[in-house]
């Protein structure tokens, strides 16, 4: 499983860095941001997650809760020692960041991105252009709003290049339009669709990000793109067509929200044919959730389930690795006790979702992901 394709340059990064990449193809423009200057390579594990994945050129993320990154010391910890990349669970969404029309609340995202930096970490946006966590000023629901169809187009413009000026040069891919289309193939009648009489706003957001950040490379992101059929083939003639517009769009991000109840996707081939558009490809949000007890919503009913949950990851992983342009693998978060899944799947109920307990103990979870990446790097397992 190592990648053939792994250049000179990336093998000599891994030996000056101590098997940490500073990142995939970090010279070309559209890449990223560049750092000035190495610091000091930090410490961390040569077993971690991030260190295996570094020897096959692979950067692997998890999204980060600011309220326990700094205040928990297990956490913050686990969060420099195991991923390459972090991107901010909440902390960039529009809500946070303007709750007030023209009042940025930056804090939160600084302080990611000030750690990312310290860390040698490369840093996801998430996300600019969503229906969901929105101000209230702009909309309670994302499909109703009290703005008129140029006060709406206006905010969109001032937020893609606040925000995006705001972190110039400090973030290596933005989500910049996230989840445009229902599980039909229809795109959503949002205040976004709503504004433009059409998908046209998907158009101007990335060209808006691209002229704010020239660098970042530039996502559409959705959820059930790894099963093919009406949504992902909806969002595979999106990309066409953007592209044939000669719009400036990069990437195309998998959210990865598996569940047991359900078989494992086409995600290999979904991703390759995104891929032959010439897309970069990328694990978004990666979990694997199980039904659970409703009084312990992170223990499984089924004592095999975690079996079936290691094998989800396993073959996410390997899909991932075995696709040349897919350069990133998110979890969504790392810690059970901090997952989104017992909240929002409670009937019935599901959980154990991550590849931590709720201690922050490693689970098999992330035992079968460590010894994938041990076996594409050409390493022996040491169990």
């Amino acid at each position: 499983m190592r990648r053939p394709w792994l250049p000179l340059a990336v093998a000599t990064a891994t030996a000056l860095f101590g098997g940490q990449l500073a990142f995939a193809g970090s010279a070309a423009a559209g890449s990223g941001p560049v750092a000035a200057k190495p610091s000091p390579a930090p410490a961390y594990p040569a077993d971690s997650l991030r260190a295996l994945a570094a020897r096959v050129g692979l950067r692997i993320g998890t999204a980060v809760n600011a309220d326990e990154l700094g205040s928990n010391e297990k956490y913050t910890q686990l969060t420099a020692d195991q991923f390459s990349s972090v991107t901010a669970e909440n902390a960039m969404k529009w809500a946070e960041v303007e709750a007030v029309r023209g009042t940025y609340t930056w804090e939160k995202a600084d302080q990611l991105v000030a750690f990312a930096k310290r860390n040698r970490q490369l840093v996801r946006g998430h996300t600019l252009l969503w229906h969901n966590q929105l101000p209230a000023w702009l909309s309670t629901d994302g499909y109703t709003t009290t703005l008129s169809n140029e006060e709406v187009k206006a905010a969109l413009k001032e937020h893609i290049f606040a925000q995006m000026r705001h972190f110039k040069g400090d973030i290596w891919q933005w989500d910049v339009v996230n989840e445009a289309f229902d599980d039909n193939g229809q795109p959503r009648q949002t205040i976004w669709y709503k504004a433009w009489g059409g998908t046209g706003y998907i158009a101007d957001a990335f060209r808006w990000a691209h002229q704010a950040d020239p660098r970042a490379l530039l996502f559409y992101n959705d959820y059930n793109l790894e099963f093919t059929g009406p949504k992902s083939n909806a969002v595979y003639e999106l990309v066409k067509s953007l592209k044939a517009q000669r719009v400036p769009i990069h990437g195309v991000g998998f959210q990865g929200h598996l569940s047991t109840q359900y078989g494992y996707p086409d995600l290999l081939s979904n991703l390759e044919r995104f891929a032959a558009l010439g897309q970069k490809v990328a694990l978004t949000e990666v979990d694997v959730r199980t039904l659970t007890k409703p009084e312990a919503v992170n223990v499984p009913v089924d004592a095999l389930a975690p079996y079936a949950q290691e094998s989800y990851w396993s073959r996410s992983l390997k899909a991932c690795l075995a696709v040349r342009a897919c350069i990133s693998f998110t979890p969504w978060g790392f810690g059970d006790s901090y997952s989104w899944v017992p909240g929002w799947f409670s009937d019935p109920q599901e959980g154990a979702a991550l590849i931590y307990d709720e201690q922050l103990n490693p689970k098999g979870q992330y035992h079968v992901l460590q010894q994938d990446l041990l076996l594409a790097a050409g390493a022996p397992h040491r169990g």
